[in-house]
């Protein structure tokens, strides 16, 4: 009977703990509502489908914290953006241009709140699937070219800046030597080329690498860095300048004075809205929170960085070089600025910006890939699942974008366009006809009001914009030969 009563008591005991682990089993799913489960019954196969285990295996990892995210957001804000923006204190005015600066950072918040709320309900997980769910296929297309218009872009751009700041230009018809001619004089190893060659090899293939773009938190803290420390030499440089011959008043208010002034002030909108372009990143960094819920208030920390940055970086800018502000502020620091050590301070701040651009490119380089792949191959499994598809994708896009920053002597007037069109597109029409279709009628008639306004205004403005643009383009090419 003894005997009989303690092999009772084990069964019972060893049923309690099977129990146990069941439920800590169960409480451990529950925990994690990325995880992916497919429903087992009696039409179930008997093998799973392989491209939702590949997604699971990528959906495991949600470990990415507060920190990173707020930094790899900020990266993908902070960009070629930041140099233009004293520019926009010129044309719109000092107190004006701050203004506006504040409104296009709400306008953003605004639109990444209405996305990331219809990605929810329509249970996707990325900015191309919230158009595919509200327009069907041919949406998530046009998103995609847009991508590609914005992102390859905009990479060609950092690369042309990079080399125009290490090997020096001609593409305005005067020499500007770069920062390594400057100090080793014209060598065959520091001509523009070879210098991106290097780059290329030794620091965008290897960030460009990485399968996560959590991975690159701590380039991405760098980057901002970087771009603090541009912002606390240039308000030193002006603080000194201040003391040693004065700095003049700046303008409050833009100088209008006809109707082609008028027309001018909207040249601006473009340059603001590549500023604070980030949606593209935003699901991608959601994907790998380990708590979605923090998105929105990472979304908010970031503008307000950001635009901490920006509206400083712009006053400070234009307190130095008044009228005399270029469409590239880096430019104006190729010149003696007046005070002592001016030529090192000048080194100083185009190094860091170059290298600030470096560590921005893989995180702008993570979701054109990320889209070129989807676009061209829809049905395959997860990218990062395929080595020899994300190698070749990789190599193959570092290549086109190394072969236009060699090739295309200077595309401002290009990135000005596209800015106008692709990006103002991603940044506010999209997600505003997110909100008007309306698939899931959850929409307000707040978000609805807010998104005729934001419409609007961007095809209102940027029309004007490329107008205008295109105007002031044909009158260069005119005039020499007046």
């Amino acid at each position: 009977m003894k005997v009989k009563a303690r092999e009772e008591e084990k069964l019972s005991l060893t049923v309690n703990q099977q129990e146990k682990k069941t439920m800590t089993t169960d409480s451990k799913q529950t925990k994690n509502p990325r995880k992916c489960k497919q429903p087992i019954n009696e039409e179930s196969p008997l093998l799973p489908n392989q491209r939702g285990c590949d997604e699971q295996a990528v959906q495991e990892f949600n470990g990415a914290s507060f920190a990173g995210a707020v930094f790899n957001l900020s990266t993908t804000i902070i960009g070629a953006g930041i140099m233009a923006l004293p520019a926009t204190m010129k044309v719109l005015g000092l107190g004006v241009g701050i203004g506006m600066i504040i409104f296009v950072a709400i306008l953003t918040e605004a639109s990444v709140e209405m996305l990331l709320r219809f990605s929810k309900v329509g249970k996707v997980v990325s900015f191309g699937g919230v158009m595919g769910d509200a327009f069907g296929k041919a949406g998530k297309v046009v998103f995609q070219l847009c991508i590609l218009v914005n992102n390859l872009g905009t990479l060609i751009v950092y690369m042309i800046i990079i080399g125009d700041v290490l090997s020096g230009t001609s593409s305005t018809g005067v020499h500007h030597a770069g920062v390594l001619e400057g100090w080793f004089g014209e060598h065959w190893w520091n001509g523009r080329t070879f210098v991106l060659l290097v780059t290329t090899i030794f620091v965008f293939a290897p960030l460009a690498s990485l399968k996560r773009i959590d991975s690159l938190r701590y380039t991405s803290a760098l980057a901002v860095a970087l771009a603090v420390v541009f912002l606390v030499i240039t308000a030193g440089i002006v603080v000194i300048k201040f003391f040693y011959e004065g700095i003049s008043m700046p303008r409050f208010l833009p100088n209008v004075s006809d109707i082609a002034s008028v027309w001018n002030l909207f040249t601006v909108v473009p340059v603001l809205v590549t500023a604070f372009i980030c949606h593209f990143n935003v699901h991608t960094i959601d994907n790998e929170l380990e708590d979605s819920l923090l998105i929105q208030p990472i979304v908010q920390t970031s503008l307000a960085l950001c635009s901490s940055v920006y509206i400083l970086t712009s006053l400070f800018g234009f307190l130095l070089f008044g009228d005399s502000t270029l469409d590239d502020v880096l430019a104006n620091f190729d010149t003696n600025l007046g005070i002592p050590y001016s030529y090192l301070l000048n080194d100083i701040v185009r190094i860091s910006y170059a290298l600030h651009l470096m560590l921005v490119f893989p995180v702008i380089f993570y979701p054109l890939r990320l889209n070129l792949d989807d676009l061209v191959f829809p049905s395959s499994r997860p990218l990062v699942s395929d080595n020899c598809r994300f190698a070749l994708s990789t190599i193959g896009l570092i290549s086109v974008v190394f072969v236009g920053a060699n090739f295309i002597p200077s595309i401002w007037d290009v990135f000005q366009f596209s800015g106008a069109t692709a990006t103002v597109c991603i940044g506010f029409i999209f997600p505003a006809a997110i909100a008007l279709r309306d698939r899931h009628r959850i929409a307000t008639r707040k978000d609805k009001i807010l998104s005729v306004f934001m419409i609007g205004l961007a095809v209102f403005s940027n029309v004007i914009a490329i107008y205008s643009d295109a105007t002031a383009l044909l009158k260069q090419k005119v005039s020499p030969r007046a």
